[in-house]
């Protein structure tokens, strides 16, 4: 994209919407508490992405909608949810970001979603990733999902594993050395496991107008008030005492 058109478009990369509500008091004050301003942009990409993997805890919300100031307050998510975060925390110190919708196939989930609750996750899931408009091009970042505590786990429960691996959360083609760590590149930890792709989208907000959630009617409501409750407790197992066996 030449810089002129960049320039045209750069205010529709850097709006508020009601998911991206980065004006929010909450979000404001993180940022001013965090001088992320203060940064170049290359760093404050790094800081604000290295925040949302690692200090809001891979989890799941209540649901794939929820704007980033309740994603914050919740201190946790998942693709989705902290992608949403990540894009306000940019917008919100002037970097340019954007959404790109996917499917990811469900058994990259197994481990982190319970077996018992496996028969309730659809075949596809609905997945996303952040671009960000970084020296010139648009980067792709979908290493933030998992935070580091709770990947290493996995890493060490696996460790004989070196190479492509799914499961627990995780589709990458190296286990043992993904590429989750910004260094103006882009990072992946489930892009293995991606089935469908629905392409880029200014706002989440429009993406998910189209594509709805993962769930609907009975399912949904079970999930919100159940289900995800238990994947949460599962998750936290593993993050504070590994997999067993």
């Amino acid at each position: 994209m030449s810089e002129l058109r960049m320039n045209e478009l750069s205010t529709e990369y850097l709006q508020t919407t009601p998911m991206l509500d980065f004006n929010h008091p909450e979000i404001q004050t993180l940022v001013e508490k965090r001088e992320w301003r203060s940064l170049s942009q290359y760093d404050a990409i790094g800081a604000i992405y290295h925040f949302v993997r690692d200090e809001i805890k891979f989890g799941y919300n209540s649901d794939d909608r929820l704007p980033a100031s309740q994603v914050l307050q919740d201190g946790y998510g998942q693709c989705n949810t902290k992608g949403t975060l990540l894009m306000a925390l940019l917008r919100a110190v002037g970097v340019s970001t954007r959404f790109h919708g996917f499917t990811i196939y469900n058994e990259l989930q197994r481990g982190a979603i319970p077996n018992y609750l496996f028969v309730v996750a659809p075949p596809r899931i609905i997945h996303s990733w952040v671009e960000v408009y970084q020296d010139g091009r648009w980067v792709n970042l979908e290493g933030y999902i998992l935070d580091k505590a709770y990947l290493i786990q996995i890493q060490a429960r696996f460790a004989d594993n070196n190479e492509s691996f799914s499961g627990y959360a995780i589709s990458t083609k190296c286990l043992s050395n993904p590429n989750v760590d910004w260094n103006g590149r882009d990072t992946y930890i489930q892009s293995e496991g991606i089935a469908d792709d629905y392409g880029v989208y200014t706002q989440p907000d429009d993406f998910y107008s189209s594509y709805g959630s993962n769930l609907s009617g009975v399912k949904k409501v079970l999930f919100r008030y159940v289900l995800r409750h238990l994947m949460n407790r599962n998750v936290e197992q593993i993050r504070l005492n590994g997999i067993s066996g």
